[in-house]
């Protein structure tokens, strides 16, 4: 039995390879709609230019003629973060004499002191946050990649165009890992 087995690997078709190596395989690459509401159609269409910046493979709006599909889903969010404070100091002195003095009936007041300082903060920041989880699938429906990018944006760029580069620069990173 022991004899078989190299003979066995030696037979075995493409599909028992590892997922990971599959991916050198892949030239034609369908991009579905990913998951997520209408943000995530919008994210579809970075992350295919993105691909195609790359030139790893072609992107086919036909599905029949893809060797692989990447799927997902993708959301991008706008929120308000709030935060609130409120910091407060006081102090205080008195001094109270009653009595009389040798004038005819006059008397000692009350004298007092005190010193306060009240802050409050109420700070709102707008947030863009933009995350997708995509995996790529070839025909007989193994996945032979996938990742999960987040971003809140960059200076320069959104968030949803971000992470839609971080994928295209994910992928483009292990090809040329496997390519090594």
């Amino acid at each position: 039995m022991t004899l078989l087995m190299p003979l066995l690997f030696l037979l075995a078709d493409e599909s028992a390879r590892p997922p990971s190596r599959q991916l050198l395989t892949v030239q034609r690459v369908y991009v579905d709609k990913l998951t997520g509401g209408e943000t995530a159609a919008q994210i579809r269409e970075l992350i295919i230019a993105a691909l195609e910046n790359t030139k790893l493979f072609v992107v086919t709006e036909n599905q029949e003629r893809a060797d692989a599909v990447l799927r997902g889903g993708a959301e991008d969010l706008v929120f308000t973060d709030q935060f609130q404070s409120q910091e407060s100091v006081s102090t205080g002195t008195g001094i109270g004499l009653a009595g009389r003095t040798p004038r005819a009936g006059s008397r000692l007041g009350t004298l007092r002191v005190g010193v306060g300082e009240n802050e409050t903060y109420n700070i709102r920041e707008r947030k863009h946050e933009a995350t997708a989880t995509v995996r790529l699938v070839n025909r007989d429906g193994d996945v032979i990649w996938s990742t999960t990018q987040e971003s809140t944006g960059g200076k320069f760029r959104g968030a949803s165009a971000d992470v839609a580069d971080k994928i295209a620069k994910q992928l483009q990173a292990e090809f040329e890992k496997l390519r090594r």
